[in-house]
């Protein structure tokens, strides 16, 4: 195993340099960069200014119309020679804006510059938000973790118990009943139970039971160590409520269907004909080897709520999380944000598959990755 985890480890690297170069390549050549979007918004600042004067100006005129008109000549010489944004930018803006985002080195410098960089963690400074990077995700990090860590525990605790119980009443009426159940709450977007739970339950239309945005309440500091966890969880019980929600099928199902092919297997007759209850062949011999796909996809599964599931409900909950984060950064163009966030995400994602294959060892000691 130990030759196996080394093996690995190393394709680790290739792996997460061939993922960050495909994107630095596709990035560099998409249209709409930090530098369009600076010369874009220093433009239309230009722009909303000169027409603000411009209204100024035309008030001017309309209350004395006689010296308007002495001086409308050289009013608008001087405006044309006074102010650069009719004008446009010169070169000498366009390349002080290059410089500042480092647009002004070759495309190899940049990328081989970020490589080092990367190998060292060393993201540098966000482009338009005036933070270093990892602070941005540490900031961030509380919100991710919150959704993610109690979405996928809860989902686990009782997708397992669920499953479980549907293979052992295979085809009864509590089979049926709760597969309408599971495939009715799967159906609906998780962004729109969001909004129903808002109406109900956050000063909507009825009750005002939850607070409707932010992690803690303002005056988290002053609480008592009873109080701040109280008021954690009042504030994650509808997100969580909501990402919850649409994650039960496939998982539930799942367990089903796994328990249901070990309950038919050969072992499990023969267990039945030696005596043992189905207590102890359901959780002695069927338990072990059913539960091995699902509890191997645990870090994979966190992983996937964490960081792909969030975004909507961090945006309707005002929750600043990593989903939220990634998505500005994109519509931003804030190029340090977006590839450190990949990297990090990836890499995390690399090291969490092989933890899956460590579990799935831990688990059933008969898989020997190292023998295949």
């Amino acid at each position: 195993m130990t030759a196996y985890l080394i093996r690995r480890l190393l394709l680790v690297i290739p792996t997460l340099w061939a993922i960050v170069t495909i994107n630095f390549v596709i990035i560099q050549v998409a249209p709409g960069g930090p530098v369009d979007q600076m010369i874009a918004n220093m433009e239309g600042n230009t722009a909303s200014m000169l027409d603000r004067m411009t209204g100024n100006n035309q008030t001017e005129v309309l209350q004395s119309p006689s010296s308007s008109e002495r001086e409308s000549g050289s009013d608008n010489r001087s405006g044309e020679s006074s102010y650069r944004g009719a004008r446009g930018l010169t070169e000498e803006d366009i390349a002080a804006i290059e410089a500042r985002f480092g647009f002004d080195k070759p495309l190899h410098e940049r990328y081989f510059t970020m490589l080092w960089e990367y190998l060292r963690f060393d993201f540098g400074d966000s482009l338009f938000r005036g933070g270093s990077v990892v602070e941005l995700i540490v900031e961030r990090l509380p919100v991710s973790i919150s959704l993610g860590l109690w979405t996928t525990l809860i989902v686990y605790l009782v997708s397992i118990p669920l499953g479980i119980r549907k293979a052992i009443k295979h085809s009864t009426r509590f089979d049926v009943w709760t597969s309408g159940v599971i495939f009715a709450a799967n159906a609906i977007p998780s962004f729109l139970f969001a909004i129903l739970l808002i109406i109900l339950f956050s000063g909507g239309s009825y009750f005002d039971w939850f607070p409707l945005r932010g992690l803690v309440s303002t005056n988290w500091d002053e609480l008592s160590l009873g109080g701040k966890i109280l008021d954690y969880f009042w504030h994650m019980a509808l997100p969580v409520l909501a990402m919850v929600i649409g994650g039960f099928a496939s998982l539930t199902m799942l367990t089903k269907n796994s328990f249901l092919d070990e309950i038919h297997k050969q072992y499990v007759m023969t267990a039945r004909a030696k005596g043992c209850t189905e207590r102890r062949i359901l959780y002695g011999h069927v338990f072990r080897n059913g539960m091995l796909i699902i509890i191997a996809g645990f870090p994979a599964a966190f992983l996937g709520i964490l960081f792909s599931s969030s975004l909507l409900i961090e945006t309707i909950f005002s929750l600043d999380g990593l989903g939220l984060l990634g998505f500005e950064s994109t519509l931003q163009r804030d190029y340090p944000v977006m590839f450190s966030t990949l990297y990090v995400f990836t890499l995390m994602g690399l090291i969490m598959g092989i933890i899956s294959d460590l579990m799935y060892t831990l688990i059933d000691p008969r898989i020997d990755f190292e023998a295949r």
